[in-house]
């Protein structure tokens, strides 16, 4: 029987018992609950209850996220969704990046769900066909992993506990799921707040346009000048939590 890998320090899922208010907080690509957790406790010290989960892969190795793909990663964001839901009477879910990605994958699933809060998430992936053709150009030539996109900060004291490669499967795992996604955008009614980098070197600006342009509800749009990709743990990192609880009660209330 194979052995669990180890979770690298700082990496650990962080959980809060709070009220009958939910909020489920989702990590990004090859990143891990670390750059999560303060807007976690954010939402903890405004007394919901909290779930911040390590999707599987990550915050371990980069060898060890190779196993798994956007198939793995759903799967977990919908069981951490369904365990939210069942003690509390309502629920928000947050995501960064590919967290935004499943953040809004969970919306198009559970019209149920309160509102949502996507900072820099991908959605559009006609950016992505350039970098979709040339992963499946390497994984064809025989590569596993590419480098990675993991810590795109501007504050040179914060730091993303990150992969430093990507695995190629992974990420072309990822670009499908975009592509999938992308005609259900309209069916998402629930409220949204848009947090967007707008010196963003992950994600291309084509993501917000398109999800300010095609959801289906009610669209928070509030550019941040500040920060790059990985905004939770950058300049504006306190005004994301200030902003995403205070929409978080608004919806919830």
């Amino acid at each position: 029987m194979a052995t669990e890998p180890t979770i690298m320090p700082g990496a650990e899922p962080f959980s809060a018992a709070g009220d009958r208010r939910g909020a489920l907080v989702i990590h990004g690509f090859t990143g891990c609950p670390q750059s999560m957790r303060p807007l976690g406790q954010a939402f903890a010290a405004s007394g919901f209850t909290v779930e911040v989960p390590r999707l599987p892969g990550h915050g371990t190795t980069v060898e060890d996220m190779a196993h798994y793909t956007w198939r793995d990663w759903t799967a977990a964001a919908d069981d951490a969704y369904r365990a939210l839901a069942e003690k509390t009477d309502g629920v928000i879910v947050a995501g960064l990046s590919m967290g935004g990605t499943l953040t809004l994958w969970l919306a198009q699933r559970y019209p149920q769900i309160r509102g949502i809060v996507l900072i820099n998430p991908a959605a559009e992936v006609d950016d992505f066909s350039a970098l979709g053709d040339g992963v499946k150009a390497m994984i064809a030539g025989g590569q596993q992993f590419m480098p990675g996109v993991a810590g795109d900060i501007a504050d040179p004291d914060s730091k993303e506990l990150g992969y430093d490669r990507v695995p190629l499967a992974g990420m072309a795992s990822l670009i499908d799921g975009l592509r999938t996604l992308k005609p259900a955008l309209p069916q998402i009614k629930m409220p949204a707040l848009l947090l967007h980098s707008v010196q963003d070197h992950v994600v291309p600006a084509g993501s917000p346009k398109l999800l300010r342009e095609t959801l289906g509800g009610p669209v928070d749009y509030v550019a941040l000048q500040k920060s790059y990709h990985v905004a939770t743990i950058d300049y504006e990192g306190a005004e994301i939590n200030q902003r995403a609880v205070a929409f978080a009660e608004r919806v919830l209330r």
